[in-house]
């Protein structure tokens, strides 16, 4: 959301610190040291428990053959599995702290940690080599090669009397200190800057650097300035690569301005920078107070996770797929079964790349649309429905909700009258992202609790919402034959339930009288249908389709997503020029959807679908394939509003009729994901036990039920529900619910 909020933290809280260390290990955060009220140096160690903002005041265990660490700031605490390590700061050799007499520090200790909160206590451990000299306000990062398996620790920069360069590496596993020899140009010495690794990279942002143009000053009272210079370190090669260098110009406020004492953060691929501060040494009362938060994509984005299938209907789907962290937004795209002409007289829009300021190291450095509007880079804003100007269609809409869990209770998001829109709006001069593995850095626009958002309210929009975090869905047959892509086993009515296998592409069910009828079954899907006195199987009709060229396999867009859902009724048909070009090659330009025709969705059609994520630096690879298809005319519609309330020894699974019964509901069933040795072959392809089968909207599943159902890890731990209706053609699509499981509750299941 880009919204800053203040925590309600309690406990041992501790005084505000300045020049700290900071580590933060899964959700808790431990701090030492730094600088508290009144100029006084401190070597507290506290733990945040961000889970619960609950802070704690550590009391370590001195080291065996040593003293604990002095107070101390400038130091560094960095973490690698369950230790931290801390090295070097500045010392106060007087015990007045208004009589301050420096003493640069070249210590180094290791501190355990115990699992999930607590410390056991630090060790001084025995190195070998020669020690890095004494320093303070550098930079230490932990890094281990995947191939080769020995974690090192690099040490860059800091301050001792004068600006520091040197890099010095530590092998963790033998304790030896060496320092390696680098390759390309060394940045320029310098404090008070950041060091982050991301990859096989540790980039060096920003910090003081001397202020003449050969960086030769050594001398205590030289001239320094804040630097926004940006260069990489290549962990491997060792080899240092300059993005920004310090005399660089910005006129159009295209990069972060200089800074020192600012902080810096990885989160996946991208490294955020936050405030510090500007100016020179010798003009302190000048100094700028920065309040600006940028972010730098280093690579394209990871696949996301395989589309997911929230509920179908005769035209439209409505969709999920797992979050990819720190991305723009989404490419939807899908693939007809049918034939799809191309339209001809558009021209292909291809987007232009965006205008960028190239540095040394070849990398592009973007502009945030919000500051430069006539960069031709996509703007991601919420829309009003009415000022979309048809760049994504009205009726390809994103759903947002979220989970209500209290007191063991979960409930799937109640129907709505109104549905929130949001989309990625292509800027008016182009509609793309730049297609570039270079890094591209970019402002982030941030906003207070108190500001609110844009958001148009959509009432076109079927009312039935189903919590993308808590449901899936696929559609349905008859009581004893479900349809997937592969066979089927199943019992009759008068059997204790129904085992049914499936897949997370099973789209529709279809009784055995429409199979043949409809031809919804797919070329693969076999049915088996067994009766408990008279044994037999029989094969549903097949439609083999005729052999289609890879030329013909084309991929349509449906449009560009800002969150990870959508509801899609329609695509984008693409002109024959750029169809054989996105036919070839997967992350190509994202087209100009102004100028393009939509298709509708057809009843009974299979579709298949698969989606990419954008950041700044293009188009990332695109996830596995998730096939799909639109139900048939005249069945009734998904159940909705599925809650379950949980007691002492069972649950209670509840769920309104369907909006769209097209006749009368005859029976109602429900179905639980049970464990099999089919799902350690193929952990997706869930199998499925009818639990109840009547015509009320509820039902309860036993304890002994639960005992046997398998719990699914494809995103968070959940039980798995499906949950149909069936008029007098037969069921219709079902819908898949996700019941949440506490990590403990799902271990012991």
């Amino acid at each position: 959301t880009n919204q800053w909020f203040l925590p309600a933290v309690r406990g041992d809280i501790p005084p505000g610190c300045a020049a700290h260390g900071f580590v933060c290990d899964g959700t808790r955060i431990l701090v030492f040291g730094g600088m508290v009220e009144y100029g006084r140096y401190s070597n507290d160690l506290y733990e945040l428990q961000a889970s619960r903002w609950l802070w704690k005041k550590v009391k370590p265990q001195a080291p065996s053959n040593g003293s604990p660490p002095c107070p101390r700031l400038g130091h560094s605490f960095s973490l690698y599995g369950n230790k931290c390590y801390l090295f070097g700061g500045l010392a106060n050799e007087s015990e007045d702290s208004n009589n301050n007499v420096p003493r640069y520090l070249n210590d180094f200790y290791e501190l355990e940690l115990q699992h999930g909160s607590g410390v056991v206590g630090w060790s001084i451990p025995v190195t070998k080599g020669i020690l890095p000299s004494p320093r303070e306000s550098h930079t230490a990062i932990v890094y281990c090669r995947k191939d080769v398996g020995s974690p090192k620790m690099y040490i860059f920069g800091g301050m001792c009397g004068c600006r520091l360069n040197d890099l010095w590496e530590l092998d963790i596993e033998t304790m030896t200190w060496s320092r390696p020899e680098t390759k390309g140009t060394v940045p320029l010495p310098r404090s008070l800057h950041t060091a982050n690794v991301i990859g096989n990279k540790m980039y060096v942002f920003g910090g003081w650097v001397p202020q003449s143009a050969g960086g030769e000053i050594s001398a205590p009272d030289g001239e320094w300035k804040c630097t926004g210079s940006f260069s990489y370190l290549n962990l491997d090669t060792t080899e240092w690569i300059g993005l920004i260098s310090d005399c660089q110009e910005d006129k159009s406020n295209l990069l972060p301005g200089p800074r020192a004492g600012h902080c810096a953060v990885a989160v996946g691929t991208r490294l955020y920078i936050w405030s510090g501060r500007d100016g020179y040494r010798k003009a302190w009362n000048n100094q700028v107070c920065c309040k600006d938060l940028w972010y730098l994509d280093t690579e394209r984005p990871l696949a996301p996770s395989q589309v997911q299938l929230i509920r179908a209907t005769t035209n439209s789907f409505q969709l999920k797929w797992d979050e990819v962290p720190t991305v723009e937004g989404y490419l939807l795209q899908l693939h007809a079964d049918s034939p799809v002409p191309p339209v001809a007289g558009i021209p292909g829009a291809g987007v232009p790349e965006t205008s960028a300021l190239s540095s040394q190291g070849g990398c592009s450095l973007h502009q945030s649309p919000q500051s430069l509007p006539n960069v031709p880079y996509p703007e991601m804003k919420v829309d009003h429905p009415s000022q979309t100007n048809n760049l994504i269609p009205n009726n390809v809409q994103v759903s947002l909700s979220s989970n209500s869990k209290a007191e063991g209770k979960e409930k799937v998001a109640a129907p709505e009258n109104k549905v929130t829109q949001e989309t990625m709006k292509n800027h008016t001069h182009a509609t793309g992202f730049k297609d570039s593995n270079a890094p591209s850095l970019l402002p982030v626009c941030t906003s207070s609790a108190q500001t609110s958002a844009n958001v148009g309210e959509l009432h076109d929009l079927d009312k039935q919402t189903v919590n993308p975090d808590a449901s899936v869905s696929s559609t349905v047959s008859s009581t004893q034959t479900m349809v997937t892509q592969q066979a089927v086993k199943t019992e009759s009515s008068s059997t204790n339930g129904a085992v049914v296998k499936d897949e997370t592409s099973l789209t529709t069910f279809n009784s055995k009288s429409e199979a043949a009828e409809t031809a919804c079954v797919m070329p693969s899907a076999r049915v088996n249908t067994g009766q408990t006195n008279d044994s037999h199987s029989s094969r549903a009709p097949q439609r083999t389709p005729a052999p289609v060229k890879a030329r013909d396999r084309r991929w349509y867009d449906v449009g560009i997503f800002k969150s990870n859902s959508a509801v899609v009724s329609q695509f984008y048909l693409l002109p024959e020029e750029t169809l054989n070009i996105n036919s070839k090659t997967e992350g190509a330009d994202v087209p100009d959807y102004r100028l393009l025709k939509k298709q509708d969705l057809f009843p009974g059609t299979v579709y298949r679908f698969r989606v990419a994520a954008i950041n700044g630096c293009g188009v990332g690879p695109f996830s596995k394939i998730s096939e799909f298809k639109t139900c048939i005319p005249g069945f009734p519609g998904a159940p909705s509003t599925v809650k379950i309330t949980k007691s002492v020894d069972c649950i209670h699974l509840s769920w309104e009729p369907p909006s769209s019964p097209s006749g009368n509901i005859l029976e109602y069933s429900a179905y639980l994901a049970i464990r099999s040795t089919q799902l350690q072959e193929n952990p997706s392809q869930l199998v499925f036990m009818r639990i109840y089968c009547g015509l009320k909207t509820s039902c309860i599943v036993t304890a002994a039920q639960l005992s046997n159902a398998h719990v699914d890890y494809t995103s968070r731990p959940a039980i798995v529900f499906r949950i149909s209706a069936k008029n007098e053609r037969g069921y219709g699509p079902a819908t898949q619910v996700r019941w949440l499981q506490d990590m403990k509750t799902s271990g012991s299941k």
